[in-house]
C-alpha cells in the first residue's frame, strides 16, 4: 500500500488540470474577428490593397504611371495616398537599384512617410555601405538606428512590415501619448514598440506638433530609382472589453 503522501504526489498534476478554476477578470470581451491570412506574398482578406502591381487608383502623384512588367515600379516622385489612416499594419516591399552608384544616404535612399510624411522610415541601401546610425535602413529617421542590419544585396527585393500606434493629443494640441513603431525588415524585428519622439526632422529638433488622427502613407523621393511592389495596409482597431463580468474565480 502506498503511504498518504506518495499518492497526494502522484495527485498534484491532475489537480493542476481538472481541479483548477479560471480567474475572472470581470471584463467581457467580444469573439475576434476573423481575418483570413494571405497564401504566399497575398495580403490578409481584410487589408486595402495599395498596390497590386496593376494600377496606382489608391494614390495622387503617379499620373502616367506604369507598372513594370514583373509588377513592380520606380519612384519617379512622390506619392501620396488619397486615403488617410490612423493606427496600421503596412507591408512595403521595395529594392534599391541593381547597379550601385554613390555611398552613404546617396545610395537608394528613399522613405516610408507615415501620417503625411511627418514620421519617416528610412529606406536605403544599407548592404555594405555606411551612413550615420540614425539614418540607416529601417532607422526611425534622425532618431533610433534599428537594432540590427537586415538588409539584402542591392537589386534584391525586401520587405518592411510596419506597426504603427498614432500620437494621441488633446483639444489644446497638448500630447498625450507617442507615437509608437514595431519595424520588421525581411522578417527580423528592427524595431521593437520604438517611442517616436516628435517629427522626423532632418536639419531642426524632432518635437511633436497637433494633427489629425488620420493622414495619408507617403512614398518619398530622394532622387534615387527606388523600386516598389505589392503594398497594403490593415487598418487596427482594438478589442473593448465592457466591465460588468463576473470576477473571482469561475464557478463561485
Amino acid at each position: 500500500m502506498r503511504p498518504p503522501i506518495l499518492v497526494a504526489l502522484l495527485l498534484l498534476p491532475l489537480a493542476g488540470t481538472t481541479l483548477a478554476q479560471r480567474y475572472l477578470s470581470g471584463i467581457v470581451w467580444p469573439e475576434s474577428p476573423v481575418v483570413t491570412p494571405g497564401e504566399g506574398t497575398a495580403p490578409p482578406s481584410d487589408a486595402i490593397v495599395l498596390f497590386n502591381g496593376k494600377d496606382f487608383d489608391a494614390w495622387n502623384g503617379a499620373k502616367g504611371w506604369k507598372a513594370d512588367e514583373d509588377g513592380g515600379f520606380t519612384a519617379k516622385g512622390g506619392l501620396t495616398t488619397k486615403k488617410g489612416f490612423g493606427d496600421f499594419q503596412l507591408h512595403v516591399e521595395f529594392a534599391s537599384p541593381k547597379v550601385v552608384k554613390g555611398s552613404g544616404q546617396g545610395r537608394g535612399n528613399n522613405g516610408i512617410g507615415l501620417m503625411g510624411g511627418r514620421y519617416e522610415i528610412q529606406v536605403l541601401d544599407s548592404y555594405n555601405n555606411k551612413t550615420y546610425p540614425e539614418g540607416a535602413a529601417a532607422s526611425v529617421y534622425n532618431q533610433r538606428p534599428p537594432m540590427v542590419n537586415a538588409s539584402r544585396k542591392p537589386g534584391e527585393w525586401q520587405t518592411y512590415d510596419i506597426a504603427f500606434t498614432t500620437p494621441r493629443f488633446d483639444k489644446d494640441g497638448k500630447l498625450t501619448k507617442p507615437g509608437f513603431v514595431t519595424v520588421i525588415h525581411n522578417g527580423v524585428v528592427v524595431q521593437n514598440h520604438t517611442e517616436i519622439v516628435g517629427y522626423t526632422n532632418y536639419d531642426r529638433e524632432n518635437v511633436y506638433v497637433k494633427h489629425a488622427d488620420k493622414l495619408p502613407i507617403v512614398l518619398m523621393y530622394h532622387g534615387d530609382p527606388v523600386r516598389f511592389r505589392n503594398i497594403w495596409i490593415r487598418e487596427l482597431v482594438e478589442l473593448e472589453g465592457k466591465k460588468g463580468g463576473k470576477k473571482g474565480l469561475e464557478g463561485k
